[in-house]
């Protein structure tokens, strides 16, 4: 429910602004996501014993950095709306629109060993050129048996299981028997 609130106010908000007005402001929306990873912001954002104009002063002091005039008046319809908690959506959102107008996106390599800097260039380079973006991958060491390429802004998921190739040998083993 909050993604597509999210989508109608990333729509209205880029709405007559170029690409690094919103590369800005997807910043401004980052920092302010990331005091919602604070408990005393979100108790006073979302308590209702505070007044609505107290929460606006507060997000647009957070925002003041940004100097622009069409944040600010953002800022102040999220909080008439009271869709204070969609902030965090709305960043997110803004992040997936940027990486889809400049075709850049970051995955992630998951695996139980390590693997060699090389190697996920080489999967970094082969994933670009086939979709046609410039993707960017890190490494993530986990209990994965094998190995697992996900690239969430182009909803991309390649695994190859040392455990399912195990068994699809002993499948066709058995056939051949």
């Amino acid at each position: 429910m909050e993604e597509l609130i999210a989508k109608r106010y990333v729509k209205a908000l880029k709405d007559g602004i170029d690409l690094a007005s919103v590369e800005a402001i997807s910043d401004v929306f980052s920092a302010l996501s990331d005091s919602f990873k604070d408990d005393k912001f979100i108790k006073i954002v979302t308590n209702p014993d505070v007044a609505m104009e107290d929460k606006s002063n507060i997000l647009l002091e957070a925002v003041k950095s940004a100097n622009s005039e069409k944040l600010n008046n953002f800022i102040k319809l999220i909080v008439e709306n009271r869709r204070i908690e969609v902030i965090p959506a709305i960043s997110v959102e803004l992040k997936k629109d940027i990486a889809n107008s400049t075709k850049t996106y970051e995955g992630t390599v998951y695996s139980d060993s390590e693997l060699d800097s090389k190697v996920i260039s080489d999967l970094s380079s082969g994933l670009s050129k086939k979709f046609d973006s410039t993707i960017t991958l890190n490494f993530v060491k986990n209990d994965f048996n094998g190995i697992k390429v996900a690239v969430e802004g182009l909803g991309v998921e390649i695994n190859f299981s040392k455990d399912r190739i195990d068994n699809q040998i002993i499948q066709h083993i058995i056939k051949a028997i």
